[in-house]
């Protein structure tokens, strides 16, 4: 089982020093994973609805900073040694896909092996449009395709491709990751369309929880595994190839108002909490830890890493 962490790459707290304090005290305290969040613009006006409010209000400010991903990651792979870096999600319509191969590629070379591509569809077709994108509505098929193109470039020394979207042959592609035989590519999405694009392209499946509608406490989840598993097997695959992961915040100790959400509480209650996910099939966990300081967020990454991992490893 592993754990990871989100870093504030976007809003007041993306600042350089921040992150990387961040960062490096995360591989310091064992922690798995690092992860990063991807958007490029922010329209002024918004009316796309946003899939992780239960109003579909827009979360962006448009005066606060938002760091590009991979850039964002290839700073920090100089800033730390051990950990791994992750995509949370990166959003593959918004690039084109040779170029991000190529990038990607790069930053597993250069860091020793240690990328995790989180991928997804996106949700903000004003987004897509003020990046002179046409592909909104085809967002999903972009996305299958994009997956596919990564594989070829990846793993072969002739890599050709002839899709809907991109075509391209007789080309060379180096360096290769350094992991064989790719950086694992995990789908984000609590979507239908997300599971089944797991089971079948995919090396992990990342959705996000307790943000209505996407609640997914361990007996809603549990149901979803059981579909991925039984979409992986259908697709051809071990029934157990795709790893379960679950993104979602954490807080100790919150304000009581109504019912305890899971992965909130005390120590031990947090840690009972992993258990059940761990019991219904999660391997690995990501982790928002609360705090509106990189202070406050370091304590509870310390009280996390002291009181409740080792309950639960």
């Amino acid at each position: 089982m592993t754990f990871g962490c989100t870093l504030p790459t976007r809003g007041a707290l993306a600042t350089t020093e921040n992150i990387r304090t961040l960062a490096t005290k995360a591989e310091d305290l064992g922690l798995d994973h690092i992860w990063v969040s991807d958007h490029i613009v922010i329209p002024n006006q918004v009316s796309s609805p946003y899939p992780y409010s239960p109003t579909g209000a827009s979360p962006f400010a448009v005066d606060q900073p938002y760091c590009e991903a991979l850039t964002a990651l290839s700073y920090l792979a100089g800033c730390t040694s051990r950990v791994k870096l992750g995509t949370h999600v990166l959003i593959l319509p918004y690039r084109e896909p040779v170029l991000t191969a190529k990038t990607v590629a790069t930053l597993d070379y250069m860091s020793g092996g240690r990328v995790i591509l989180g991928i997804g569809v996106g949700w903000m077709e004003e987004e897509f449009k003020a990046l002179g994108l046409d592909t909104f509505h085809d967002r999903g098929l972009v996305t299958n395709e994009d997956i596919q193109i990564f594989k070829e470039l990846w793993t072969k020394d002739n890599p050709e491709f002839e899709g809907r979207f991109s075509q391209f042959s007789g080309i060379s592609f180096n360096p290769k990751p350094v992991q064989n035989p790719h950086p694992p590519i995990w789908v984000g999405g609590h979507t239908v369309p997300a599971i089944k694009r797991a089971a079948r392209l995919g090396n992990g499946w990342m959705p996000i929880g307790h943000r209505p509608p996407a609640v997914l406490e361990p007996e809603e989840m549990a149901g979803h595994v059981d579909q991925l598993r039984d979409l992986t097997e259908a697709a051809g695959r071990p029934r157990d190839d795709v790893e379960v992961v679950f993104s979602t915040s954490l807080a100790f100790d919150p304000p009581s108002v109504g019912p305890r959400r899971t992965l909130t509480g005390n120590s031990e209650e947090i840690a009972g909490d992993i258990v059940m996910y761990q019991q219904v099939g999660v391997q690995n966990f990501i982790l928002s830890f609360q705090g509106n300081s990189p202070t406050e967020i370091i304590e509870n990454m310390e009280r996390f890493v002291k009181e409740v991992r080792p309950q639960v490893v």
